[in-house]
Parts: structure tokens; C-alpha cells; sequence
């Protein structure tokens, strides 16, 4: 896989990872679930891919940890979009967006 590849892959990834934590802080195996919901299955999150993505967005500044408790009483660090995250996202989303339209428009197009 390139570059240009791998950073759409990080990029696309990135943004369900904000979006996931836009409903409010999850923990990692959350975040799990809730992409895997919400793509009714089609999208399979492994937790090698989630955790980098996570460090890699704490380091950027858009999300803050904490340790907590989950529902089954066991230790977690919980992440929360920060202010600059929603920013980021909202940016992101507008991005996607561009792009899926885009595709869209040259997968339509007749031939020239």
C-alpha cells in the first residue's frame, strides 16, 4: 500500500473514530462497537488498527483520556472529543463529503 492509500485508509479511519466519539467518552472496545453498529457489520475494527488511531489523535490534541470503570465493572481508559476535536471533525466530515461527491460524479460520468 502507498502512501497517498495509507493516509486515505488513516484519514477514513480517523474520522469514524470522531464521529464514534462524538456521542459522547467510550472506551477502545466502545469505539469498537459502535463502528461495528453502525455500519450494521460491514466494517470489522481490529483493536491493532483502534489503538494507534486513538494515540495518534490524543497526540493531535483532539481527544482527552481518562481511567474509569465500564458497564462490567472492569478498568478502561475513556476518551472525549476536546473542543479542537469537534473542530476537526466538523473539517474532516466536510472533507469526506467533498470527496464522496467527487468519486461519485467520475464513477457517473459517461465516456468522453
Amino acid at each position: 500500500m502507498g502512501s497517498t492509500e495509507l493516509d486515505l485508509v488513516r484519514g477514513t479511519f480517523d474520522l469514524l473514530v470522531l464521529k464514534a466519539l462524538s456521542w459522547g467518552p467510550m472506551h477502545g472496545l466502545g469505539v469498537l462497537r459502535w463502528i461495528e453498529r453502525a455500519s450494521q457489520a460491514q466494517l470489522q475494527v481490529t483493536e491493532g488498527a483502534l489503538y494507534p488511531a486513538l494515540h495518534r489523535l490524543e497526540q493531535r490534541g483532539w481527544l482527552d483520556a481518562e481511567w474509569g470503570v465500564t458497564e462490567r465493572n472492569r478498568e478502561a481508559k475513556f476518551y472525549r472529543l476536546t473542543p479542537e476535536g469537534r473542530h476537526a471533525l466538523t473539517a474532516e466530515l466536510s472533507k469526506w463529503t467533498r470527496y464522496t461527491e467527487a468519486v461519485g460524479l467520475v464513477l457517473a460520468a459517461p465516456r468522453a
